[in-house]
C-alpha cells in the first residue's frame, strides 16, 4: 500500500523526531521549506522549497513544535514574554494550513502547531503561562517535564488513552479564547491548560504535547506511547491501522 504524503513545513529546524514518529505510523513525510540547498537525507527529511508546493500532491499536513506566534496575528500587543518569533514560519505555516483547510484534507498539530491551528481559527493564546513551571523545564533541566491531563468523555484522545493520562509537556504558552469550531479534548487538571483539541466539521487535530519524543527510541516508562496518536492521525490520512500495530 502506498504511503500517504505528508507535508511538515518548517525553517531551520530539526524534524527529524517527527518525520521518523511519521514515517513509524505508515506515512511518507515530505519537509517543505524556504531554502533549496537543504541536504537530501531519506525519507526522514525529503526537502522541498515551498515554491514547488501544491497541496493536491499531499494527504495531510503536520505542523510541527517550535517558537512562539507573533502575537499580532492573534490581535495582541507582544507582552515581551514571547520567544523565538520567526515572520517567516509564521507566515510559512499559516499559508500551509489555509491551503489544507479549503482542501479539506487531514491536519495534526503539535505544540505550536496546537497553538497555529487555534490561532488560524480566531482564537486567542497566552502568552506567558502564570504556571509555566508545570509545563516548560526549566534551564537547568533537562528533558521534558510531565503531568496528567484529564480526556473529555467520549473524545477522539479519550478512545486511545482513557480518562486520563501521564505525558510530556515543553510549553510556556497556551491555548486561550479556542478559534471558531474548534473543541477542547483535554486539560490539564491543575490549571485548566487546553492540552488538546480537534475542529468540530474539519478533520483537524492537534496536542499541546510531543508525542514524537514518547515513542520508539524516546519512548518513556514514566508516560504513554505517543505513536498512537500518529496512527490516529494516519488512519484520517488513509492508512489501515491494522497494518501498523506492531510498531506501537
Amino acid at each position: 500500500m502506498k504511503r500517504p504524503r505528508i507535508a511538515l513545513p518548517e525553517i531551520d529546524q530539526d524534524v527529524r523526531n517527527y518525520t521518523r514518529a511519521v514515517y513509524a505510523a505508515g506515512m511518507e513525510p515530505v519537509v517543505i521549506s524556504v531554502e533549496t540547498h537543504q541536504t537530501h537525507c531519506g525519507y526522514q527529511q525529503e526537502y522541498l522549497d515551498h515554491a514547488q508546493f501544491n497541496v493536491d500532491a499531499y494527504d495531510g499536513l503536520l505542523l510541527p513544535g517550535g517558537g512562539d506566534i507573533d502575537p499580532h496575528r492573534y490581535g495582541r500587543e507582544d507582552e515581551g514574554k514571547c520567544m523565538l518569533i520567526m515572520d517567516a514560519l509564521d507566515e510559512l505555516q499559516l499559508a500551509m494550513l489555509d491551503d489544507f483547510v479549503r482542501s479539506g484534507k487531514p491536519v495534526f498539530g503539535i505544540c505550536r502547531g496546537h497553538q497555529l491551528i487555534n490561532v488560524y481559527f480566531g482564537g486567542t493564546l497566552i502568552q506567558h503561562l502564570p504556571t509555566s513551571f508545570r509545563h516548560c523545564r526549566e534551564p537547568d533541566e533537562t528533558g521534558d517535564k510531565r503531568h496528567y491531563c484529564k480526556t473529555r468523555t467520549g473524545g477522539w484522545l479519550a478512545d486511545l488513552y482513557g480518562e486520563a493520562f501521564p505525558h510530556n509537556s515543553a510549553h510556556h504558552q497556551a491555548v486561550d479564547i479556542l478559534g471558531k469550531g474548534l473543541v477542547a479534548d483535554s486539560w490539564c487538571p491543575e490549571d485548566g491548560c487546553i492540552e488538546s483539541m480537534h475542529h468540530e466539521s474539519l478533520p483537524v487535530y492537534s496536542v499541546q504535547w510531543h508525542p514524537e519524543r514518547m515513542c520508539l527510541a524516546l519512548e518513556r516508562s514514566d508516560m504513554v506511547n505517543g505513536l498512537p496518536v500518529l496512527h490516529f492521525f494516519a488512519s484520517r490520512c488513509g492508512v489501515e491501522q491494522e497494518e501498523h500495530k506492531g510498531s506501537v
